[in-house]
């Protein structure tokens, strides 16, 4: 029942959400001045949930329990627009001041409708494809209640180890930069005066901030240890760009930094996210990283809920630090009224701003699901975004002489055979919480149903993941089993064989099972598992030609694979339309276009491994990858199995030399660099452009090149079209010793190409 004293705050609150910050400002002081110490600590609390909500009571479930009590903020996990409208319910009509809750879930690349990982979808360096992903998530998420999305990831990384590279944009800053401003206009809505304001736009939340993606030895959770000028110009742009677009909310990461994690460090969430940066939004832990302190040696919970406080940390997800050891810290003098009402008014203003106090019950029209999640428009628009991502790796004919194997002919008998192959589950890739696992289709399923009347599909499984069965568990949780079969490896490949037998050609879809990636599933070995391998062998020997239709969610040590297969698709996890979306590629409906953004290396000995290295004082020669005393290893090159911003297509794209319109600049001023490309094949296709410059001498060591731009155009067969890049000074600014943002006078290499190691180059001087 709502009280005369919650009637007059949803009074209050019944205007636009777009009204003046002053607005926003007197009706919180107001809500604040009648809030008790307790009801601010509740502000802070966000507990996940578990368990049923009984329409039209308060149930037993201990979060409901507490709501009423007004000791949450907000809630995640709780998903269905149903259950989400009764928890709203009760925090607006039965607790005291009926503030309203905000929902959140990981919603990371889509809902029901599961778009490609974001790895996937950073190859398609497409950020168009990129926002419309997010847009649809949010439109889906937001039609089942979700207000607050614990996404972008926007961690750079050069560890391919670490299995959390999936859910992230790459290694390269510059484009990571891109994306994460892609990623938030489509969750809050592309106009950062209305964002928000629609019902189908939900909050961002940034994470890991900071430096997650460098954690040692590639494993989760583990510490960071780098200097600040690596931070400022390598890992720390893609954060700040995702703010600078909008993003309402960050989430700290697991790992320390300078020996404080990151949960209570002061520096980060204070000094560099809000007095540097000038972020205004609130900022909230990762699931339990706050009461993970205590592991990390740094006090009890009440010490390390009070240092997160202090740190500027202002929701506490899980650990309800927060919540059970604040008022005592308070009583003792060991954070400050002013601290406790500043993270309550940053949760406070959240909410205003997405409109809750407005219409508490904004996200909560149980009409548009039916309409607008796993809909026929979504489920087309993820098979077209799918599709652009895949990176063709390599393309060879099965025998000299021959045309490609790719793309295949719609004609003829096509085995489809590997552990990957008829798994509905594991198409959606990693952290896929909302997907219907089962609701869309395994590869043998949709390329029969794409290919029906024209190619007869056959099927084998012919291996286990791996041979294993304690591993293959830990890489198949969360319903992602492929069901292990109990025949013995040989009656397996005999099956295979037999199968192989009768087709034309090979598809062989092997390599991670989704769960082989994301959180808490880092690699030591990146190589196709060993039953995978011997499969894969074995149908090589049959003298068919095969395509290795590779799922994964990093980057894969591929080297035999590369000398041995003769066509390589990377497909990694396409999301729910990743079965037609494969189909619509290898059969020629699209022409692959996507682009790598991690390298792959050839070894993990080679880890990190990444293109915008510095140079050392011994570098090697171009011409000799081996000199004693030179920085090289003595049994493998330097060089990457694929470098970044590789990727083939059905075509050939050829780059003329580079042409500048002026060859000095000065400050202020700008140049721009054109460079003709011609499609030279048979199809039309889409190439991605790719501009990098080196800051030739500089008053700290530079890197060997740097992403600066980028086009993706699309050319049909036979065209030339000239792409231009704009170079300006701000383009050539970077961090100095002093952490000063400069652009030093001096001469640089503007180079363009079709990937980093393929470029065409020029010379321009900064007076």
């Amino acid at each position: 029942m709502k009280t005369p004293l919650t009637l007059t705050l949803l009074a209050v609150a019944a205007f636009s959400v777009a009204a003046p910050k002053t607005e926003m400002n007197a009706f919180i002081d107001d809500l604040m001045g009648k809030m008790t110490v307790e009801e601010k600590i509740g502000q802070l609390n966000l507990p996940t949930f578990s368990g049923e909500i009984v329409t039209g009571q308060a149930t037993n479930n201990g979060v409901a329990q507490a709501v009423v009590k007004g000791q949450v903020g907000g809630v995640f996990n709780l998903t269905g627009v149903e259950r989400v409208r009764e928890m709203q319910r009760l925090a607006v009509e039965e607790s005291r001041l009926g503030i309203p809750l905000i929902f959140g879930l990981d919603v990371v690349h889509g809902y029901e409708t599961t778009l490609p990982i974001p790895l996937a979808l950073s190859c398609s360096w497409d950020m168009d494809a990129i926002e419309r992903s997010a847009h649809i998530a949010a439109t889906e998420a937001s039609a089942d209640g979700i207000c607050w999305t614990f996404s972008p990831m926007v961690d750079i990384s050069r560890d391919p180890r670490w299995g959390r590279v999936a859910e992230g944009g790459g290694e390269d800053p510059f484009l990571g930069s891109a994306i994460a401003q892609a990623m938030v206009r489509g969750y809050q809505g592309p106009d950062k005066a209305t964002q928000l304001q629609a019902n189908n736009q939900i909050m961002a939340c940034v994470k890991h901030f900071a430096l997650y993606g460098a954690s040692e030895a590639g494993r989760d959770y583990n510490p960071v240890d780098m200097s600040r000028i690596r931070m400022y110009n390598e890992y720390l742009p893609p954060y700040r760009a995702a703010l600078e677009a909008g993003a309402g909310s960050v989430m700290s990461s697991f790992n320390e930094i300078d020996g404080v994690p990151a949960t209570a460090n002061r520096w980060l969430l204070t000094k560099l996210l809000r007095e540097e940066w000038g972020f205004g939004g609130f900022v909230v832990s990762d699931y339990t990283s706050l009461s993970e302190m205590i592991d990390h040696g740094i006090g009890d919970l009440q010490t390390v809920s009070a240092r997160a406080l202090r740190a500027g940390l202002d929701m506490d997800m899980v650990s309800h630090g927060f919540v059970r050891t604040l008022k005592k810290s308070l009583d003792e003098g060991k954070v400050s009224q002013a601290e406790i009402d500043r993270a309550c008014r940053r949760i406070l203003e959240a909410k205003w701003k997405l409109g809750l106090f407005a219409d508490p019950y904004k996200y909560c029209d149980p009409t548009r699901r039916q309409k607008e999640i796993f809909s026929p428009e979504h489920r087309a628009a993820a098979r077209e975004i799918a599709s652009k991502c895949f990176v063709l790796l390599k393309n060879a004919p099965a025998k000299p002489g021959q045309a490609p194997i790719l793309p295949l002919r719609k004609q003829g008998t096509v085995a489809v055979v590997g552990p990957l192959a008829d798994s509905r589950a594991n198409m959606h890739g990693t952290w896929s919480v909302s997907a219907k696992l089962d609701a869309c289709p395994s590869l043998v399923e949709g390329l029969r149903e794409l290919t029906k009347g024209q190619v007869e599909i056959l099927y084998a499984k012919g291996s286990n993941l791996m041979d294993d069965p304690a591993y293959e568990h830990r890489a198949t949780l969360f319903g992602r089993s492929l069901h292990r079969d109990n025949r013995t490896a040989q009656q397996l490949l005999d099956e295979a064989l037999a199968t192989a037998a009768k087709a034309d050609v090979i598809v062989a879809a092997l390599g991670e099972s989704s769960e082989m990636n994301g959180e808490c599933a880092c690699r030591t070995d990146l190589g196709l598992p060993d039953a995978q391998r011997r499969l894969l062998e074995a149908l090589l020997k049959t003298g068919k030609p095969v395509v290795l239709t590779l799922f994964t969610g990093r980057p894969l040590t591929l080297q035999w694979e590369h000398a041995n297969v003769p066509a390589i698709l990377c497909v990694w996890f396409g999301g729910s339309e990743t079965a037609y979306a494969v189909g619509d590629v290898l059969f020629g409906d699209v022409n692959p276009s996507g682009k790598l953004t991690m390298t792959f290396p050839k070894n993990v000995g080679q880890i990190p491994l990444f293109y915008n290295h510095k140079n050392t004082g011994r570098p090697i020669t171009a011409k000799q990858w081996f000199t004693k005393y030179r920085s090289n290893y003595i049994d493998v090159d330097n060089d990457p199995l694929y470098p970044f911003g590789y990727g083939l297509s059905y075509t050939t794209f050829h780059y003329g030399n580079i042409r500048l319109d002026k060859t000095t600049i000065a400050p202020g001023e700008a140049l721009t660099a054109t460079v003709t490309i011609t499609n030279a094949g048979d199809r039309d296709g889409a190439e991605v452009v790719q501009l990098y410059i080196r800051d030739r001498v500089g008053s700290v060591t530079r890197p060997v090149k740097e992403l600066k731009g980028f086009r993706k155009v699309f050319l049909k067969a036979g065209e030339s079209r000239d792409v231009s890049f704009a170079i300006t000074e701000e383009l050539l600014k970077f961090y100095d010793y002093d952490l000063n943002h400069v652009a030093e006078p001096g001469d640089f290499d503007v180079m363009i190409g079709g990937d980093s190691h393929n470029v065409k180059s020029a010379r321009f001087t900064l007076r």
